[in-house]
């Protein structure tokens, strides 16, 4: 059975990839290892239940209306992982069932069962009950990633287990540690604490979340602690064991103790390549399974490409997509335009996202910059929310004013921060922000205040509001004193002159 495109994983990057090569006209093939598991880890396992979980932590808690009614409110008790499991199961048979009605449409077929590579041309899918070889002129590698489960780990599925887990426990424990401040394991570590669940995370390294902007992770971790969170950075795990009295010790290399119910490990994942026998076309994983290729994401084997998180950062379901078009029209010679501008979204509570270069960077490539920022409890909108923990921060080059960085803490951030991503990508200035007119109230409205917060700090006269020259025309401070010292001298001359003679 041949066919122009063979793709081998039906997660974002593979669903986006296979509709392209449809539209283009090609015949396309998509192997899932089962048929019930289209969508990939991103709709079973990760991305999707994962925010629902989020969501309807957020919404049986009462979370956002904890600051609006405070005392007066009473947040819902014995939640159950049955009740959390409701929302999932709804969305994830929602999601599955359009992702099949959109290859159905577009003449997509789908194999069911494991795929390995024949040779560099042919895969063959093997199932329970069959087998089935498929011959395709090109090869797209989508196959994903799974959490790293080193061998020392006592992983029983109850009291220690990894993220794809999490979902299967039966009951909400009273404490867990986790292990790995990561996004995901970050992500999963404020769920459980504002269930109420006693959290400790354990982190490798001196920091939480490098990449991001530190006065946002500052303002994440202080609201983490407002939930009882502790952290151990800077701590690697050297042993974790079970005791006798229910409970699970985790041993660190200072030869520390932490106590818990149960474990979340979340340290890493890697490619999920094992089974498919890449040697046989002419490929070799690295040490974590991920698979290197070309800004194109074409492999060392020309035929072959590789997109998604198998190749390793930024992992991102958004990013996935555009991988798996962009491979899509490299293999059959179609003009692609990247974007530029990548926004990040974290799901914590609150939602952290951002787009664009952070004050370290700047800082280290000499970047003249300013900050304009808005804090959500001085927006309208903020305040009928009651988010008080908000906040949405401008950088901007401090001559051109050009927009170099948006970042954001708060409840919506992961959607307003489009706002800014579009600016970016046409090379606008904070003036943008000033001129236009969001709707009101609206979160988007930060965007104002941040721009002119930004020209205040910057000393940027607003031409709508005074004529009078900008903070760049103003006299120096030695030009200051240099004035001065000649008025004085004209007034001591002056002086002088009109003093009476005394004679003696």
């Amino acid at each position: 059975m041949r066919y122009d495109l063979i793709i081998i994983g039906s997660g974002p990057a593979g669903q986006k990839a296979a509709i392209a090569a449809a539209k283009l006209g090609k015949r396309v093939a998509v192997i899932e290892r089962q048929t019930e598991s289209i969508g990939g880890v991103c709709l079973h396992t990760g991305t999707i239940p994962s925010k629902t979980m989020r969501e309807a932590i957020l919404h049986l808690t009462g979370f956002r209306q904890r600051e609006v009614y405070r005392e007066q409110y009473h947040g819902k008790h014995h939640i159950t992982m049955d009740a959390l499991r409701r929302k999932l199961e709804q969305v994830t048979r929602d999601e599955q069932r359009v992702i099949e009605d959109q290859f159905i449409r577009n003449g997509i077929a789908v194999f069911g069962g494991t795929a390995r590579f024949v040779s560099a041309h042919e895969v063959e899918v093997t199932s329970s009950s069959s087998s089935t070889r498929l011959s395709g002129d090109h090869i797209l590698i989508a196959s994903g990633t799974k959490p790293a489960r080193p061998d020392h780990i006592p992983f029983d599925g109850r009291q220690v287990f990894d993220s794809d887990e999490v979902l299967k426990l039966d009951h909400i424990p009273r404490s867990m540690i986790v292990v790995g401040g990561g996004v995901i394991g970050f992500e999963y570590a404020i769920m459980f604490a504002t269930l109420g669940v006693q959290v400790t995370v354990v982190e490798g390294r001196d920091t939480l979340l490098p990449f991001c902007d530190q006065e946002i992770v500052d303002s994440l971790k202080y609201h983490c602690r407002s939930l009882e969170m502790s952290f151990r950075l800077g701590e690697h795990v050297t042993d974790i064991r079970h005791t006798q009295r229910g409970t699970v010790v985790v041993e660190l290399e200072s030869r520390k103790r932490v106590v818990a119910e149960t474990v979340l490990f979340s340290v890493g994942r890697q490619g999920d390549t094992e089974e498919l026998n890449l040697p046989a076309a002419g490929l070799m994983p690295d040490s974590r399974g991920r698979l290197t290729c070309s800004e194109d994401h074409q492999t060392d084997v020309p035929h072959i490409y590789a997109v998604g998180d198998v190749v390793g950062f930024p992992a991102l379901a958004s990013t996935s997509m555009e991988q798996g078009r962009r491979a899509v029209c490299h293999a059959f010679g179609r003009p692609f335009e990247p974007c530029e501008q990548i926004p990040y979204g974290l799901f914590t509570i609150p939602e952290i996202s951002m787009v664009g270069k952070t004050e370290k960077e700047l800082t280290g490539d000499c970047v003249p910059y300013e900050v304009g920022i808005a804090h959500f409890h001085e927006i309208a909108r903020g305040q009928i929310v009651g988010d008080r923990v908000g906040m949405l921060k401008l950088l901007f080059h401090r001559e051109s004013l050009e927009l170099l960085g948006v970042h954001c803490i708060g409840d919506t951030a992961t959607e307003i921060i489009h706002i800014g991503q579009a600016v970016m990508s046409f090379g606008g200035t904070i003036d943008y922000f000033c001129n236009t007119v969001f709707n009101y109230p609206t979160m988007a409205e930060c965007y104002k205040v941040a721009a002119f917060d930004g020209r205040n700090r910057a000393c940027i006269d607003d031409p709508a509001f005074t004529a009078e020259p900008t903070c760049a025309t103003v006299p120096s401070i030695e030009e200051n004193l240099e004035s001065l010292v000649g008025e004085l001298s004209d007034q001591v001359r002056e002086a002088v002159a009109s003093a009476p003679v005394v004679s003696t």
